[in-house]
């Protein structure tokens, strides 16, 4: 039996019909190896997660030195030293509006000033296993510590595939077949440039889509709300880059009406966008409570949520509880990963060589009408394609073309978006120039090939 044969046989249809012809052998580097020996250069990184490139010798070294000591002793019962540590290490690096004193990608030369004895540290974090039991956590800890019900997202954003990160899901694709789901939720108008929902131009618009959120929570709540989620680029909507503004804006009017700041920064954080966290491309925002996963642990399963200490000290034991969350391997990872990060400067070179991209890529939209618009920061581009630049429509079956196409060269590439219509290169943090050239090589390769034509 092959392996797309017993995928087909014992996978749900769900996975196994959804999955790319590739059958993975390994991977190393910016490299993934099929079982036939192919090479395939990986621009999307297992979904913004091997930031550091896929086994990393340090990280996996942190990881089986964990695992020759420890696997499992479950963090919620017992004192494991790796899961404090990381907790310390995020308490440093996560911009809460308690530290938020800090120079270049994410990294403070000095730690925030401490809290007065007996209040804590400047941060305090839960560690789960996922991104969405991380938004899960940061929901409930944002609805304890207001004594507020009520929730504002985005449409068009994406926070995980639970009952309660589905409810704060402005994605019909993905909600439908299931609910009823939460009440208590609002959605706020998508910071979607190139398809803006007022009609409008930036920056003339004077951000309508932040200014709305007013409207939001006049006419969709009772005014009971917690908290208001939103990620700094919206990854499953569509690589959608607000202006970095927009975020502050944005949190300023909910801050008015008495909502915490819950960031999600599952796909944008650990370097993807040029800096340790997407947030920080928009300093002046104050940070309550931020939910991490994806790129924390480089592969290994790992969620996490910090606040400002003032605020996690709404949870008391016995509010919340993760069996297998803060498992001290994937701990020992995460801090392997945040000091490559920082050590062999990845982040920096995610803003450089996402530059790069970024101009090749609206190079490429000058010539070929099928681009209708090139986004994103960092080392997280989307391109949307669309079959008419005036009426943009969109080009759902040409995006999964320019990806068929681009995997037979040897590139790997995501496809996204709430139209389906969005390529996405996310490649790991320490892809060369040579490397980019290469891929960006298959693109236009791909977009000359019929069926993208």
């Amino acid at each position: 039996m092959t392996p797309q044969e017993r995928s087909s046989r014992f996978l749900l249809p769900v996975v196994a019909q959804g999955l790319e012809p590739v059958v993975v052998a390994s991977a190393s580097g910016r490299t993934v190896t099929d079982i036939d020996g192919k090479a395939y250069l990986d621009c999307f990184s297992g979904i913004s997660v091997v930031n550091a490139g896929h086994n990393h010798p340090r990280i996996l070294a942190a990881a089986t030195e964990q695992m020759d000591k420890l696997v499992h002793a479950a963090s919620c019962v017992y004192h494991v030293p790796v899961v404090g540590e990381l907790a310390e290490k995020l308490a440093e690096i996560v911009p809460m509006h308690t530290s938020r004193d800090r120079e270049g990608a994410g990294f403070s030369p000095s730690p925030p000033a401490p809290l007065p004895e007996g209040e804590g540290g400047n941060a305090k974090s839960f560690f789960a296993n996922s991104g969405a039991e991380a938004i899960e956590g940061a929901m409930r800890l944002a609805k304890q510590h207001t004594g507020r019900r009520e929730i504002v997202a985005l449409a068009y954003g994406f926070h995980g595939r639970t009952i309660g990160t589905l409810s704060i899901t402005g994605n019909m694709g993905r909600k439908k077949n299931n609910g009823p789901y939460l009440p208590g939720v609002a959605f706020g108008p998508t910071p979607y440039c190139y398809r803006c929902p007022f009609q409008l131009t930036y920056p003339s618009c004077e951000l309508a889509c932040a200014e709305a959120l007013r409207d939001t929570v006049r006419q969709q709540t009772s005014g009971d709300v917690a908290a208001f989620v939103v990620e700094p680029i919206l990854g499953e909507g569509g690589i959608l880059t607000p202006p970095a503004e927009y975020l502050t804006v944005a949190a300023r009017i909910m801050h008015e009406h008495g909502a915490l700041l819950i960031v999600d920064e599952v796909q944008t954080g650990f370097g993807r966008t040029g800096k340790m966290f997407g947030v920080e491309h928009s300093p002046d925002v104050e940070v309550d409570i931020m939910a991490m996963a994806k790129g924390i642990a480089a592969g290994f399963p790992l969620g996490a949520f910090t606040a400002s200490a003032k605020i996690a000290d709404a949870m008391k034991p016995g509010d919340h509880l993760s069996t297998f969350g803060g498992n001290p391997i994937a701990c020992a990872a995460a801090l392997a990963n945040i000091a490559v990060l920082q050590e062999e400067r990845l982040i920096e070179n995610a803003a450089e060589r996402g530059a790069e991209l970024l101009t090749r890529c609206k190079a490429l939209q000058e010539k070929h009408a099928l681009i209708g618009d090139v986004r994103g920061r960092g080392l997280m581009i989307g391109l949307e394609l669309v079959r008419d630049r005036t009426t943009k429509e969109p080009a759902p079956t040409e995006a999964k073309a320019i990806r068929a196409r681009m995997r037979e060269r040897g590139v790997l590439v995501g496809v996204g978006g709430i139209f389906g219509n969005v390529v996405r290169l996310q490649p790991p943090l320490s892809i060369t120039a040579d490397e980019c050239d290469r891929a960006m090589t298959a693109l236009e390769q791909a977009l000359r090939s019929p069926l993208a034509a």
